[in-house]
């Protein structure tokens, strides 16, 4: 069965959509995203995702192209028309169609366009296995707050890591690592988690917040603040967060073991209590 996409109040088999060349997303890279994890073919963390992504439209003075509930809609429609049990939606706003000129244009109406993808998200292999991160040099603009579609500093950080053999990259800027190219990055000391403190350098996470709120629930310390490379490698635990694959162990950093090289106690933990989490809000959606 061909895939079924939404573009702008339609939806049609992902051959048959299409937006125009003059879209500012296409052009400039003037829109915002959003990735949602589906469990059991029910949306989760809904309500995380639509507060950020208010914030990030807000942020870029873009109006959002329909009422809240008639996105949800949209995205929900999309699970129904795939199928899809378990994977992500992908959403995209831009500031819509207009001549090309830097300037906002003023009558311009916001372009919505959503799709889903089938992935392997409660039992992820590497999950067993843990993964490797390379470092790579932090190449983005300064508002990483916002959920921007344009990710070329991304794409060559992640085309950098996975040539030398990483599943992900950890950016590093002024020494310090402010977060992985797709995901956030945290490492475990003496059981404290740590994660980078919230600023215009990394993007606030949805499974970031929901891991630190898990860590609260369940009386683990937590700090945020920046950390080292250094700091890294003689952590006990390292791990991502992300939409596409909740969480992750890291194994090792630039070729060297984190710890024993296994995956930890702590994050396997969080991993657990955050599938369990989701189950249970898909159960009750």
């Amino acid at each position: 069965m061909e895939r079924i996409v939404y573009v702008n109040g339609e939806f049609n088999p992902q051959s048959e959509a299409k937006i125009s060349v003059f879209d500012r997303g296409f052009i400039f890279g003037d829109g915002v995203y959003e990735v949602v994890p589906v469990i059991n073919g029910k949306l989760v963390d809904k309500q995380y995702f639509l507060e950020r992504l208010n914030r990030s439209l807000a942020e870029l003075s873009i109006d959002w192209p329909c009422s809240q509930d008639q996105y949800i809609e949209v995205m929900e429609n999309l699970i129904s028309a795939n199928q899809l049990t378990e994977g992500v939606v992908y959403s995209q706003v831009t500031r819509g169609i207009a001549e090309r000129d830097f300037p906002f244009p003023k009558d311009a109406a916001p372009s919505l366009v959503a799709f889903t993808t089938v992935m392997t998200l409660l039992d992820h292999p590497a999950a067993r296995t843990g993964i490797p991160v390379i470092t790579t040099e932090d190449l983005r603009w300064k508002r990483r707050d916002i959920k921007s579609i344009n990710l070329l500093g991304q794409c060559l950080a992640k085309e950098d890591a996975v040539s030398q053999g990483g599943t992900e990259g950890w950016m590093v800027e002024d020494g310090f690592v402010t977060e992985g190219v797709s995901s956030t990055a945290y490492i475990i000391k003496n059981n404290l988690i740590i994660t980078r403190e919230l600023s215009n350098s990394i993007l606030p996470g949805i499974r970031r917040r929901t891991m630190l709120e898990i860590a609260k629930e369940n009386n683990l310390a937590f700090e945020e603040r920046a950390f080292s490379v250094d700091e890294a490698l003689s952590a006990d635990e390292a791990f991502i967060s992300s939409a596409t694959t909740l969480a992750l162990p890291v194994v090792s950093i630039d070729r060297k073991p984190v710890a024993n090289g296994v995956p930890g106690p702590i994050t396997t933990r969080l991993r657990e209590l955050y599938k369990n989490k989701l189950i249970a809000e898909a159960a009750a959606s």
